[in-house]
């Protein structure tokens, strides 16, 4: 003997409240995304990218002619940055620095430098994750150079 349950038919409505259900749910997650990604990162580089691209290759020669090559490194709250040039050390006579996460501008510092022999150091709490080092400076003529470099925390010391 075998008992046969009379299956639910599956009308118009019940296929409409499928669709609706599972597209909503599809579109409120990707808003969700959207409004998260809009919020967290302002997406600006420069204030005017069309007028910062007409002088780039000019920049770009200018500074490569400088021979300048910054480090940084980070381990136990502090912060180390040194620019060599032909091998050796060197100290700009203009030099700004601003630390800070590459989605938001929450975080960014804009540290104090202290000076020694080799370069710049300060004390910075990095949380663990990627952090951008910006730095602008300028040689004893005046030219500008304008770097950002990379750093990844592990754990927060370095």
């Amino acid at each position: 003997m075998t008992y046969d349950k009379p299956a639910k038919e599956l009308t118009g409505r019940k296929v409409l409240i499928i669709l609706l259900a599972a597209f909503g749910t599809i579109l409120a997650v990707n808003m969700t995304l959207l409004y998260n990604a809009v919020k967290t990162f302002p997406g600006l580089e420069v204030k005017n990218s069309y007028i910062a691209s007409q002088t780039f290759d000019d920049r770009a020669v200018a500074q490569r002619s400088l021979g300048w090559a910054p480090e940084v490194k980070f381990a136990n709250g502090q912060m180390n940055l040194s620019i060599f040039a032909n091998g050796e050390f060197i100290f700009p006579k203009v030099i700004d620095v601003r630390v800070g996460r590459p989605t938001h501008g929450r975080e960014d510092v804009t540290p104090v430098l202290l000076r020694d022999t080799i370069g710049y150091w300060f004390n910075i709490d990095l949380g663990v994750g990627k952090w951008f080092v910006y730095v602008n400076a300028e040689d004893v003529d005046g030219e500008p150079f304008a770097q950002r470099l990379e750093l990844f925390v592990t754990d927060g010391h370095g």
